[in-house]
């Protein structure tokens, strides 16, 4: 279930299931652009160590590295040290973060259409799966606030790659072209194996609630941006 929460930067929301990791989708009032310095301090790192990549609608996997900030052509990065915290940027688009309970480590991907029929958030995971020999039983995620079906009417050529990202098409696209891009990104991962129960699914359109996050489509093609944060914990003896 997703909650609510109340930090020094702003008005936060979280998921229950990810309990393991440090997690945030920030709102209007607390996103990391006008609140870089205090989000360092909240979440008790140095500015350098803060990062974030290019994002460009691509289907491109990088791992963070320690010492590193640049990431160009980027949509999903994975975090697998104590040192750096990351954040994605988004406004419609789906930000979905994932983790692996057992070995501790995180991604955020951003998933917009383009993304989404590239399969980025399964990919993401079949990443992290080579790195870490994890069971897909260990994986939960949170997928945030997005776009939702009620807001996101679209054209023959973005119905057709939605049908062929996923087996079953099912619930996800309405006879008058709306698609549930929170839906089709969650369709994709229980179709690689991950346990329904292990996904949360935000229940905010940031259309319909351009009070509380940012909406490309809603306002016009704005360039400000709510986020996905995430830092890893540090395992306890």
């Amino acid at each position: 279930m997703f909650r609510e929460k109340k930090t020094d930067t702003g008005l936060v929301y979280y998921s229950d299931l990810l309990n393991g990791i440090e997690h945030y989708f920030t709102t209007r009032e607390s996103n990391v652009e006008d609140n870089f310095d205090g989000w360092c301090k909240y979440l008790g790192i140095d500015d350098t160590s803060f990062i974030h990549p290019t994002q460009t609608h691509t289907p491109n996997i990088q791992t963070a590295v320690i010492g590193v900030s640049d990431y160009p052509d980027t949509d999903s990065l994975i975090l697998n040290n104590h040192n750096q915290a990351i954040y994605l940027r988004f406004a419609d688009c789906t930000p979905v973060i994932i983790y692996d309970k057992k070995a501790n480590i995180g991604a955020i991907a951003h998933a917009g259409w383009r993304g989404t029929v590239e399969g980025i958030v399964p990919k993401t995971v079949n990443k992290m799966r080579e790195l870490t020999n994890s069971d897909i039983n260990d994986y939960y995620i949170a997928i945030g606030p997005a776009i939702g079906q009620c807001c996101y009417q679209v054209g023959e050529e973005v119905i057709t790659a939605v049908k062929k990202s996923v087996k079953d098409e099912s619930n996800l696209i309405t006879p008058d072209n709306r698609i549930d891009l929170k839906g089709v990104n969650a369709r994709q991962l229980t179709e690689i194996g991950i346990p329904e129960e292990n996904i949360d699914i935000c229940p905010f359109c940031t259309s319909c609630r351009s009070d509380l996050f940012y909406s490309y489509r809603k306002e016009n093609g704005t360039d400000k941006r709510h986020n996905a944060i995430i830092k890893l914990k540090r395992a306890t003896a």
